[in-house]
């Protein structure tokens, strides 16, 4: 079967986003790439990689999958219609994590135990699929293997569209990992942080186990 390549925006230039640029690049798919200091700064990458440097605000538009992959902290600073310009069932990736000592008190997380996922994706007024945020960024460089491969690595992916889920699991699969659907985003809390799978290296059956053992209380020094 012919392997679908699509257009996608990158939203973030960090570890995650830098190395998912160079993949998705080398994949033949067709990359924008954005972050907070403008397309000029990510001239190196641009020329490494083949990816086009855009504003922000232009990092979605006909994108068929938007990754949006920048501190938590930084997600209601956005430009307001971010993805207005995606295309028509376009899945919407959410890497992030929630960090309180680099990010600041956010109550509805800490008090009122909202997925990190689920307040992102209030923020960007669009369905949200979470991937990569447990994933060391250098292994999506190191570790990719094709499938079948007795050591390919397997990610959680939570969401609650299951075309969008669908999609992003596929372009996983595409980068040389297998997935597990780890529920929908308010399930998502098996996946955040301190969690028995977060930065898990395992494969499809050591990640369903890790899902299942995860405990919905935060460790205590998340509080402090």
């Amino acid at each position: 079967m012919e392997r679908a390549v699509m257009k996608i925006g990158i939203i973030g230039a960090g570890n995650i986003g830098g190395n998912l640029t160079r993949r998705l690049t080398a994949l033949g798919h067709d990359v924008s790439v954005a972050n907070s200091r403008g397309p000029h700064t990510l001239t190196a990458l641009a020329e490494e990689t083949g990816a086009t440097p855009v504003p922000v605000e232009e990092a979605a538009r006909g994108a068929e999958v938007v990754v949006v992959t920048v501190p938590l902290k930084a997600v209601p600073d956005l430009p307001s219609g971010l993805l207005d310009g995606a295309a028509q069932g376009a899945a919407v990736v959410d890497t992030g994590n929630y960090y309180p000592q680099r990010d600041g008190r956010i109550a509805e997380i800490l008090d009122e135990g909202l997925t990190e996922s689920r307040w992102t994706e209030r923020h960007l007024g669009r369905t949200v699929i979470k991937a990569f945020n447990g994933t060391y960024a250098q292994d999506i460089l190191d570790r990719p293997r094709p499938a079948g491969a007795a050591d390919r690595v397997a990610l959680p992916v939570a969401g609650d569209d299951e075309a969008a889920k669908e999609k992003v699991r596929a372009l996983i699969d595409d980068l040389g990992f297998d997935t597990v659907d780890a529920g929908g985003l308010d399930d998502s809390w098996r996946q955040q942080p301190g969690t028995p799978v977060y930065g898990l290296r395992a494969g499809v059956e050591g990640v369903r186990k890790a899902l299942a053992e995860a405990s919905p209380e935060r460790v205590p020094e998340f509080r402090a």
